[in-house]
């Protein structure tokens, strides 16, 4: 899953899919789904990215 934004369309349609696989294995009753689908995209947002070039620690003169 990709790390799109809480708010952003994308976002909804995942936590959508991801609630509805809940709540079709048993895992979440209706209620808990939509937290525990907030909880698992959430989770996988704080995942740590990949720095492809010296661009992304900003401005040279601030390293």
């Amino acid at each position: 899953m990709s790390g799109k934004r809480p708010g952003s369309k994308g976002y909804d349609r995942q936590r959508a899919r991801l609630r509805k696989e809940l709540e079709d294995s048993g895992q979440a009753n209706d209620a808990g789904a939509d937290d525990r689908a907030n909880e698992i995209l959430q989770d996988e947002r704080g995942r740590q990215g990949v720095l492809r070039s010296e661009r992304g620690l900003g401005p040279k003169g601030e390293r």
